[in-house]
């Protein structure tokens, strides 16, 4: 050791040696790898879209009751796809509603607007690897391709149908099963209003009849 660092108080040595480990490991710490990055992303997102979730009005329970009969009761009707869809939100799967909702939208639409709206739908839902991808066949995904070149109401038509029945075997049951769907369910506890009304928020928990939607 040089006279110079030997002259120095070992309390001062011990510091230095010790920023410099620091300093070392710092330098030598990988960046997260990009695949792990684009994960916390996805889960920031989700994070995200699950705020959006807030409380809106209440449901009579004699139009619940008629949910649990058939998905097509709760589909066509306007509280139950809300509620159908705060619970697709919850499971990650709510491009499947989101995709029949545009298909319905997409029967309504003028000639002269049918090209555009097609394609913009196909390349959302139904292309492979698009955003908002439903789980379809590869004969379904080709036949609704062929369908966009003589472009008319029933161009989703099969597509549509796949995607209702999905819901209707697989998510509508555990639906019905879920915790949000017994809350709904239940009485009311009082007459009071939904907690929304006065502070702007609401929790199905606290209030069983309070139905959940997109802000």
């Amino acid at each position: 050791m040089c006279k110079g660092l030997a002259a120095l108080p070992a309390t001062c040595l011990k510091s230095a040696k010790d920023i410099k480990h620091k300093i070392g490991f710092l330098l030598q710490k990988p960046d997260p790898p990009q695949e792990q990055k684009s994960l916390k992303e996805k889960e920031k997102k989700k994070e995200k879209e699950k705020a959006k979730v807030t409380v809106v009005n209440r449901v009579p329970l004699a139009e619940i009751e008629k949910w649990k009969t058939s998905f097509n009761n709760l589909i066509k009707n306007e509280d139950g796809r809300k509620a159908f869809t705060s619970f697709l939100q919850s499971e990650y799967s709510q491009e499947n509603i989101e995709f029949w909702e545009a298909c319905e939208d997409f029967t309504q639409t003028s000639v002269d607007k049918m090209n555009v709206k097609a394609r913009k739908i196909f390349e959302r839902y139904v292309e492979a690897d698009s955003p908002s991808e439903v789980n379809l066949d590869s004969a379904t995904r080709e036949l609704t391709r062929k369908n966009l070149e003589r472009c008319d109401a029933s161009c989703f038509e099969e597509a549509q149908s796949k995607i209702f029945t999905l819901m209707e075997k697989d998510s509508y049951r555990r639906f019905l099963k879920s915790k949000l769907f017994l809350e709904l369910s239940q009485p009311p506890l009082d007459n009071k209003p939904c907690s929304l009304e006065k502070k702007g928020k609401c929790h199905v928990s606290d209030h069983s009849q309070c139905l959940p939607s997109y802000a």
